[in-house]
């Protein structure tokens, strides 16, 4: 019976840790959290061959990336949907805000949601884990300025 117990604790841990699930406030699993570095890669890839990269944050500085701004405002989240409606639903589609940690970030939630109500098979959040300048910036990853 113990083992059994044990088991099943441990199980519910591994899903817990695992981003198996989904929660409300964290509506991306780990296995959608895209790292920086295989981004930085892809970008170095032939145009159709990268994925659909889109700001949603203040920033705009991710070379190639399509800029909509922050989609906490409603006017955000319509350019939004706007730009991803000849997306096809199949195409990798990586969203990324970079302003704080996603648990502060006003901008993530929205916009991932999104992606997900529309269908998309392989939405994708930038594993910008501290902020756009830390994990992207200061690695000297691609910027659109150059």
């Amino acid at each position: 019976m113990k083992k059994i117990f044990l088991l099943i604790v441990l199980a519910g841990l591994f899903v817990s840790f695992s981003g198996f699930g989904q929660s409300k406030d964290m509506p991306w699993t780990n296995a959608e959290l895209k790292d920086p570095a295989a981004l930085a890669t892809q970008l170095q890839l032939p145009k159709d061959q990268r994925p659909v990269v889109i700001d949603i944050g203040p920033a705009g500085v991710i070379k190639g990336a399509i800029e909509v701004g922050p989609v906490e405002y409603d006017e955000n989240k319509a350019q939004l949907k706007e730009v991803l409606k000849d997306v096809p639903k199949d195409k990798e589609v990586v969203i990324y805000c970079g302003c704080c940690p996603f648990s502060k970030c006003p901008n993530v939630r929205p916009a991932f949601n999104i992606l997900v109500d529309m269908g998309f098979e392989k939405p994708r959040l930038l594993n910008l884990y501290h902020n756009l300048k830390v994990d992207w910036i200061d690695k000297g990853f691609p910027l659109a300025q150059e």
